[in-house]
């Protein structure tokens, strides 16, 4: 299965508290955290509700 790495690159002031949920349920608690994560459609939304706030790469 394919892995993604994903890293915070901006900071969650001032934005929703639903995205910085979702943030803090990917493992990321502050700008320039990376957590990897399985390639899983749940993940995937995930990260698409947060695509302004972080960087995605696929190892």
């Amino acid at each position: 299965m394919k892995r993604l790495k994903v890293r915070l690159v901006k900071s969650l002031i001032d934005e929703k508290e639903e995205h910085k949920r979702t943030a803090r349920a990917l493992g990321l608690r502050r700008v320039g955290a990376e957590r990897e994560h399985a390639d899983t459609p749940v993940i995937r939304g995930m990260i698409f509700q947060i695509r302004h706030l972080v960087e995605v790469e696929e190892l």
